[in-house]
């Protein structure tokens, strides 16, 4: 596409925002000696161990006990260490009534020194337990975090195209960020804390049932059997409260994704305070939901303080009268009560818990859904690896449709031979693209059967066919990178020769001799600051690339311009050179290179042969060659 094709006759996007004065790619120049700085005392990061299948991976239910079981090693030394901690932290109330019955009462100066300095001790021992766990606990629950990440975006990596088509983005981002960080908060924060004031529960109540074990007994009796009642009924209530927020922020996410996606038509048709309502639908019905788990909250939570007020001044109004009577001494009962005080304070602390807890169940039901779901384009335990193709495809009677109810193909019979270029054409509908996606296995037929050089695609694993299929679809999508990241997409391994070479036998010299920085120029997310053609022939050059043994051209042709488009046939020529290959055609121009064309019409093959043959028959090719010359000649005429 340099000067000698022609191709663009007026200054490029990327020319046009230079002129403007815009920073390309939203780089700024004063930030980029910054960038540099950073980069500079960026640590080394190793290149991590990918292990990723189609086949094989965690099935099991997932949960909290599946998720942390591989992990009990570390959680075994965490809950020992939250056990010195605790033990350590509340040894004080023990210390105190040795302090008062035999220093203070008995006029003891030595036995109050030792006790103070014990107490010193304890403090200082503890803090040192309580550094080691949180140091621990967080490394711990970093690396769970991690794992999760990991396992969920692999899961998407697997799914098959109806997934994502089904499924709103917005709400898979929710399960990415807004679940995993309910999770993350869960795992670093709650189940420690909640292992913490656990312990601190236990080891309170061994004291104070050492001290007294009446009054231990009447504060349980006062404690327990209300919390417990409490505590069933928020957590029926909230579990239904969180699920919802959880699908309530699904909501609001999908349609913040979608508002963004297609700001340009929203500008375009002034729909901007319509947007604005449905998103203020969207939040109100957000609002509802957290205002409902609110109001459980304000019952939950002021209930167990009342009931822990309450049972503090039944225990100083028995311990006391238990006192007087000398049935315990002061000391005990100064001890007690101090125990009791911070009884409370873990259960006011297991409130608040319990509350994350309970968005964090709610996370791990919407985890494990997405978890569980299977792709619907399976690669089979005793699937084999696809040798070398030749490139000759094959489709028996094949029957589909996106929805079984609705059929797309119906008994399609098509054969190609290896290097042969088929174009198929047909009305809007008829499903064209369809017989494109089982070719490449984006989805199984529902009848029938694809085979590539005699093997079956159901019986061959995934990536052994990917590898050499090459595909450009009609919108190619571009990554947020440079144009070097783009075309090596295909192969990680290319060299920058191997990348240069596959531009320039697409024409796209041109394109990089006018970048600023060549091809390791940034390009924006999506290549918006590219051209349509531009885009298109970075596509075709990551395909080049790729060396695919079958090419598959979705209406690569279909959103250009006369002058790019000539320009794009003329890269198609250099890569569809010696391989087998699928046009999905919507302009003849691009049907009439190839070696043979297929008219799809109602999900059927209706014709089928060479330019020459079909429009000499006189059918429904006929009629399309024969109507897109006349719009050909109106156009000519008009200009």
């Amino acid at each position: 596409m340099g000067g000698g094709h022609g191709f663009f006759t007026g200054p490029s996007s990327v020319q046009a925002n230079a002129q403007a004065g815009l920073p390309f790619a939203e780089v700024p120049e004063e930030l980029r000696s910054r960038i540099a700085d950073v980069l500079r005392n960026e640590p080394e990061h190793p290149q991590p161990v990918v292990q990723f299948s189609h086949r094989d991976w965690d099935r099991r239910p997932f949960g909290l006990r599946t998720f942390l079981t591989p992990h009990a090693g570390g959680l075994l030394v965490a809950l020992l260490l939250v056990l010195a901690e605790v033990g350590l932290l509340h040894v004080g109330p023990l210390l105190t009534q040795i302090g008062i019955d035999r220093g203070v009462l008995a006029g003891d100066r030595r036995v109050l020194f030792t006790v103070a300095l014990a107490y010193l001790g304890a403090v200082g021992l503890s803090t040192a337990a309580s550094w080691f766990r949180t140091r621990f606990t967080g490394r711990l629950g970093e690396r769970l975090v991690y794992q999760l990440r990991v396992r969920v975006f692999s899961h998407f990596q697997r799914q098959s195209l109806d997934f994502f088509t089904l499924e709103k983005s917005g709400v898979l981002m929710t399960r990415m960020t807004s679940d995993i960080e309910a999770l993350t908060v869960l795992m670093q924060e709650g189940l420690v804390n909640f292992f913490v004031q656990g312990m601190t529960l236990v080891v309170i109540t061994a004291y104070l049932v050492f001290l007294d074990p009446t009054l231990a007994l009447v504060c349980l009796l006062a404690v327990v059997p209300v919390n417990v009642i409490l505590t069933m009924w928020f957590r029926r209530v909230s579990l239904i409260g969180y699920l919802r927020v959880r699908d309530r922020i699904a909501d609001v996410l999908a349609n913040l994704s979608e508002s963004l996606a297609g700001i340009r038509v929203i500008t375009a048709f002034n729909r901007r305070d319509h947007e604005m309502a449905r998103h203020q639908r969207i939040i109100d019905a957000h609002l509802d939901a957290n205002l409902y788990t609110g109001r459980a909250q304000a019952l939950f939570g002021p209930g167990t303080e009342s009931i822990g007020i309450l049972t503090q001044a039944i225990v100083l109004l028995v311990g006391g009268r238990m006192a007087l009577r000398g049935e315990v001494s002061l000391g005990e009962l100064t001890a007690f009560l101090l125990f009791l005080t911070s009884f409370f304070a873990p259960v006011q602390t297991l409130v608040q818990l319990y509350n994350q807890y309970q968005q964090g169940s709610a996370a791990v039901v919407k985890l494990r859904d997405l978890l569980a779901r299977e792709p619907s384009v399976p690669e089979r335990s005793d699937a084999i690896d696809l040798p070398p193709i030749r490139g000759a495809i094959r489709l028996e009677g094949v029957t589909f449709g996106y929805d079984p109810d609705h059929l797309v193909l119906r008994d399609v019979d098509l054969e190609l031979a290896p290097g042969e270029v088929l174009a198929v054409v047909g009305p809007t509908g008829a499903g064209k693209s369809t017989i494109a996606k089982l070719i490449t296995r984006f989805y199984d037929p529902t009848f029938g059967h694809v085979t590539i050089d005699g093997h079956d695609l159901r019986d061959v694993s995934i990536d052994s066919l990917r590898s050499q299929l090459g595909v450009v679809p009609q919108e190619p999508f571009l990554f947020n990178g440079t144009i070097r990241d783009n075309v090596a997409f295909a192969r990680r391994d290319a060299t920058d020769g191997e990348v240069i070479e596959a531009c320039r036998a697409v024409g796209l010299q041109g394109l990089m001799d006018r970048m600023p920085d060549g091809m390791d120029t940034p390009i924006h997310e999506r290549g918006a600051s590219l051209s349509a053609g531009e885009r298109q022939l970075v596509a075709l050059a990551r395909a080049f690339l790729a060396r695919p043994r079958v090419l598959v051209l979705d209406e690569a042709t279909s959103n250009l311009d006369l002058l790019s488009e000539s320009v794009i046939e003329q890269a198609l020529d250099s890569l569809l050179e010696g391989r087998t290959a699928i046009l999905i055609a919507h302009r003849l121009a691009t049907a009439m290179r190839a070696d043979r064309i297929a008219v799809v019409d109602d999900g059927r093959i209706v014709e089928h042969g060479t330019h020459d043959e079909l429009v000499s028959s006189g059918g429904q090719y006929a009629e399309m060659v024969e109507t897109w010359m006349e719009h050909s000649d109106h156009a000519g005429n008009a200009r």
